[in-house]
């Protein structure tokens, strides 16, 4: 059965709370979540005592991105461990949880590996559990300073591409520290741009129908003080057509063998705008994302989420509900059939420039990427 508890309430208005952390308190361990659900209107964290619990977390995004999945996952099979669960059902439960999101086996495996290498060689349950921990926490810290780094190279290209700064950026879903162990992807490169004074404005897609960009993305925009405006989705072809966007800036979910990103649904229109346009597309993620057992963007898992989503609107702080939980208000007739993927998936030649911690890939090709994972020591684990 899921264990889940509410363990800390705080009023609205952007805060510093770490997204996920790891406890230790007399009971037992436990991961505790930022619970995005309930963001903007209040803080709440989310406190998560065994794997079915993050599980659940997990589909109903209460976690979410792929980086932040990752770390999540590998914290999961740490959990189950050090708390007696069985760890390759544990690890199994995790791995399916959300197909899309490479990352969350990849956390997922690294924790597991560390915990079956230790039991191998020849150690106890509580050493085994140390282990996978270890990994959970250097898979952490890995990637708030891999983000760090995206940024770095991200600004770069943007004052390259673009010079003279003054940027006006357009951005999907949502990217930043929300989805991070440190400050994004996408919205980390935003982020350094505002820093930099080289920010004119930060274009927030609604990130429609869960309102990622609305509730989150402006979230952090406020909390960081950057100048930002939301837009509904269906707007962005109007602002590339009147010239106000210079470039669109998106993470992922799943980059495939040639190039191909899966990311949040309404990135692929915005790629097809962003070519007419000729605006620079570029996509921001850890070289983790990318999945070369993956061969093209065909072949990507696509989750399918409830119908709920798009035929009823859920106000995040309804006690008791949560998106696609059938306790919303509906806006749509009763028994009306929805499509609601949750990602789709633009071909390597929408894309101006593929972002990573190890550097700029530009043209996108597989070629590239296989170059790129090579000279990552993280992408060891298929």
């Amino acid at each position: 059965m899921a264990d889940q508890d509410v363990r800390t309430t705080m009023g609205p208005g952007p805060s510093r709370i770490e997204s996920l952390r790891w406890d230790e308190p007399p009971e037992g361990p436990v991961l505790v979540l930022l619970d995005q659900t309930r963001l903007p209107a209040e803080e709440v964290e989310l406190v998560c005592t065994d794997v079915p619990g993050l599980v659940l977390a997990i589909r109903t995004l209460a976690v979410r991105g792929a980086p932040l999945l990752g770390i999540a996952g590998a914290y999961g099979v740490a959990l189950a461990a050090t708390r007696g669960y069985d760890v390759d059902e544990a690890a199994a439960l995790l791995a399916g949880a959300r197909p899309t999101a490479v990352n969350l086996g990849y956390g997922v495996r690294l924790a597991a590996g560390a915990y079956r290498a230790a039991i191998e060689k020849g150690a106890g349950p509580a050493e085994a559990g140390a282990a996978a921990l270890a990994a959970a926490k250097e898979l952490h810290r890995a990637d708030a300073e891999g983000s760090a780094r995206m940024a770095r190279h991200g600004l770069a290209l943007l004052d390259e591409l673009l010079p003279g700064g003054s940027h006006r950026v357009l951005t999907h879903c949502n990217t930043g520290r929300l989805v991070s162990g440190g400050e994004g992807t996408a919205f980390a490169v935003a982020l350094a741009a505002h820093r930099a004074g080289r920010l004119r404005r930060l274009w927030v897609d609604e990130t429609r129908p869960l309102l990622q960009g609305a509730r989150l993305t402006a979230y952090e925009a406020a909390g960081s003080e950057m100048a930002y405006s939301l837009l509904s989705d269906n707007a962005a072809g109007s602002l590339f057509a009147a010239g106000e966007v210079d470039a669109v800036l998106i993470g992922a979910d799943r980059i495939a063998a040639d190039g191909s990103v899966a990311n949040k649904v309404g990135s692929y229109p915005l790629a097809v705008l962003a070519k007419y346009h000729h605006v620079p597309f570029i996509v921001v993620a850890p070289v983790t994302t990318v999945d070369l057992e993956t061969p093209d963007g065909a072949s990507i898992e696509i989750e399918q989420r409830p119908g709920q989503e798009v035929t009823e609107f859920t106000a995040p702080q309804v006690p008791g509900g949560g998106w696609g939980s059938g306790s919303g208000l509906p806006v749509a007739p009763l028994g009306t059939q929805a499509y609601n993927p949750a990602f789709d998936v633009t071909p390597p030649e929408l894309v101006t420039a593929i972002v990573t911690e190890e550097g700029v890939l530009s043209p996108v090709t597989g070629g590239g990427l296989r170059e790129l994972c090579a000279r990552s020591r993280r992408v060891t684990i298929s």
